[in-house]
């Protein structure tokens, strides 16, 4: 449901003064406006979506100014000006506007979260290719250079376990027995 006020300025044609008055009474603008103006807004407003009489409203008032001036003129009537003062919707519009608003939220959201989606699959791939393309040269390099170059690698892994080892108070270094005997390490309290 629609709710619209209009607001009328009208004054009877001087030159038909008295004919407007024979045939309509005094009482003109009470008897002929109300009616002629229902009907006016009525036809003009049917030829507008809910949202367009919002966003267009400057539109519908030249619309409804223009065929109320045309109607008024068979009852000698002129019109002077025309505002829309007032203009609401019933609950049910309201409504269905916020729930649309929140279709289009949750359909961008959605949108979003595909496209976040598709984004993180393709920087996926291209680590994998990285990883891949990393081993590929570690087994290149590992094969030209030979077992010295795992050697090589095992000796700073040694490095820098020790250096940690070094550094923290609270792992204790026990030599083993004789003959290559494994080594222990304990986490003791510092």
């Amino acid at each position: 449901m629609v709710n619209i006020t209009l607001r009328v300025l009208s004054k009877p044609d001087v030159e038909r003064l008295a004919l407007t008055f024979r045939n309509l009474g005094l009482d003109w603008d009470e008897r002929v406006l109300p009616s002629i103006g229902n009907e006016v807004l009525k036809s003009v407003v049917a030829q507008y979506q809910a949202e367009q009489l919002l966003t267009q409203r400057d539109k519908v008032s030249t619309a409804v100014r223009s065929e109320l001036t045309r109607r008024a003129a068979e009852f000698n009537i002129l019109i002077d000006d025309v505002a829309i003062t007032h203009l609401s919707f019933g609950a049910e519009f309201t409504k269905a506007v916020e729930s649309k608003q929140v279709a289009q939220q949750e359909a961008e959201r959605a949108r979003f979260v595909v496209m976040k989606a598709d984004q993180e699959r393709k920087a996926a791939v291209v680590r994998a290719e990285g990883e891949s393309e990393a081993a590929r040269l570690i087994s290149e390099a590992t094969r030209a250079a030979g077992a010295g170059m795992i050697e090589l690698r095992r000796i700073e892994a040694a490095r820098d376990v020790a250096g940690t080892l070094a550094k923290s108070r609270n792992v204790t270094y026990l030599p083993g027995g004789e003959g290559g005997a494994s080594r222990m390490l304990f986490q003791l309290p510092g």
